[in-house]
């Protein structure tokens, strides 16, 4: 045999054996989510503003503004450093 076959043959049977024996090692899809500040980038925010600034996803202008959120699964909000879960602040009259 020769070793380009070789090769190819071990990243099959290597590729085989992870699909295989991994089907556990994938979490299954989250059924609940939440919003969470102050974690996002630049343009990457979920949605309007909390504040009212603006109503579109993308277009916070900085990292980890306190007003600015994105979905994540429920219960991680707060594993994420400066995560807060978020709720819409009531506007100022």
């Amino acid at each position: 045999m020769n070793p380009k076959s070789l090769t190819s043959a071990a990243i099959v049977s290597g590729l085989l054996a992870l699909t295989s024996g991994s089907a556990n090692a994938v979490p299954d899809q989250p059924t609940s989510w939440e919003k969470c500040a102050g974690i996002v980038k630049a343009g990457q925010n979920d949605c309007g503003a909390l504040d009212g600034k603006h109503n579109c996803a993308g277009q916070a202008t900085i990292d980890n503004a306190d007003n600015e959120w994105a979905y994540v699964p429920a219960g991680t909000c707060t594993k994420i450093t400066g995560g807060v879960v978020a709720t819409v602040k009531p506007a100022k009259t």
